[in-house]
């Protein structure tokens, strides 16, 4: 696709069919470079000259030990972004509210490579071992005040690793509150932990300063139409086995409880609402 291609005049056929390694864009001048340059000043102001570095990729990923991340390409351009809610049915990072907490969340990860803070037995006593396997899939408890809110699906219980960066992430947020939003929760000792071991690192220089890249815009190879299908195929939900048990135990068959509202009958009373 050329440098100069007009993306007002390109059909989504057209631009399916096109590798993502030929995409004319860059994160300069783009929607993300505010967003970027405000995460670096949020950092600043914290006192931490560390400012990792970032690139654009298929998705948002932290590699193992890179002090950097990756950024999906199509929060690049609007005809991209414009594409990826049509072909996935939402923009994750889209809009600038999610895409700081976002960001938050990433640099949470790269910070902790940069430093190496996981090695570190402080941190493992308050999240957890780093070295636990990621589960295929999590059951996590809403109602737990052992971990902190910031991305949907309650993703601080997915992993001490996200605990971590889901920790980071309130902290760093300005004007958070989360002293006052996190009184009396266990949570507020993990949050307690990253506001005294960053007041240790600010203004110093982290021992891993590699400025490594994974998976960068121009190794992506494959068309668009490709990287959706991965993707559609990669994100496609199967329900876990607990939920069966969890929806038989409220919606029974047992002739014991026929007198139960059916799953039927709660669906069609909850129809405009979910509509």
């Amino acid at each position: 696709m050329p440098t100069r291609f007009k993306w007002s005049l390109v059909s989504d056929e057209r631009l399916l069919d096109t590798r993502v390694c030929d995409l004319p864009v860059r994160i300069k001048g783009s929607f993300l470079e505010s967003h970027i340059k405000r995460l670096y000043s949020e950092l600043n102001d914290r006192g931490i000259r560390f400012k990792p570095h970032v690139w654009l990729s298929a998705d948002w990923f932290t590699p193992d030990g890179v002090p950097g991340f990756a950024i999906p390409f199509y929060l690049a351009h609007p005809r991209l972004a414009k594409l990826e809610r049509k072909q996935m049915l939402e923009i994750e990072g889209g809009t600038d509210f999610e895409c700081m907490r976002i960001l938050r969340h990433e640099a949470g990860h790269a910070i902790d490579n940069a430093f190496r803070l996981h090695f570190k037995r402080r941190w493992r006593l308050t999240f957890g071992s780093f070295a636990q396997r990621y589960p295929e899939s999590y059951r996590p408890k809403p109602n737990s005040r052992r971990y902190v809110f910031n991305l949907e699906a309650w993703y601080a219980q997915a992993h001490p690793a996200e605990d971590f960066a889901e920790t980071f992430a309130i902290w760093l947020q300005p004007r958070s509150n989360w002293r006052r939003r996190y009184r009396g929760w266990p949570a507020l000792r993990k949050i307690e932990y990253v506001d005294e071991v960053m007041n240790e690192v600010a203004g110093t220089r982290p021992k891993n300063r590699a400025r490594r890249k994974v998976e960068t815009l121009p190794e992506i190879r494959i068309t668009l139409r490709e990287h959706y299908r991965r993707k559609k195929q990669q994100y496609e939900f199967k329900w876990p086995a607990y939920l069966d048990a969890d929806l038989r135990r409220i919606f029974s068959n047992d002739p014991r409880h026929r007198l139960r509202t059916t799953a039927a009958s709660f669906l069609r009373s909850i129809k405009r609402e979910v509509e």
